[in-house]
């Protein structure tokens, strides 16, 4: 896997607060209204929308309208993503790591 900015909008929309604070609650209820989410963070209803628009590029969560309703679900496929190109970033320092200890513990004798 290339360590490109594949995940990039994953964790730009993961930086701001009240979008973590919407992802936690969709971790923590699961499927929730624009209403419940925005009961959730210290923003307006406008505000909210926008939070989750953003969100929604970058697969972080999905819609679909129930009546007058906006119902909004995790997609944990993002986060898992995300997650993995964090493991591979790990992986690949502790490599450079091990690479820098071995050079360093080299006797030159």
């Amino acid at each position: 896997m290339g360590l490109a900015a594949a995940p990039a909008p994953v964790f730009d929309a993961l930086g701001d607060p009240n979008r973590l604070r919407i992802i936690i609650r969709l971790c923590d209820a699961g499927p929730c209204s624009t209403s419940a989410l925005t009961e959730a963070i210290p923003a307006t209803r406008q505000a909210a929308t926008k939070h989750l628009a953003v969100l929604e590029t970058a697969g972080l969560v999905r819609s679909e309208k129930r009546g007058r309703e906006r119902i909004w679900t995790l997609q944990p496929e993002s986060l898992t993503a995300a997650g993995d190109y964090l493991d591979a970033l790990s992986r690949r320092w502790d490599q450079r790591i091990d690479r820098l200890r071995a050079f360093v513990e080299t006797d030159p004798d």
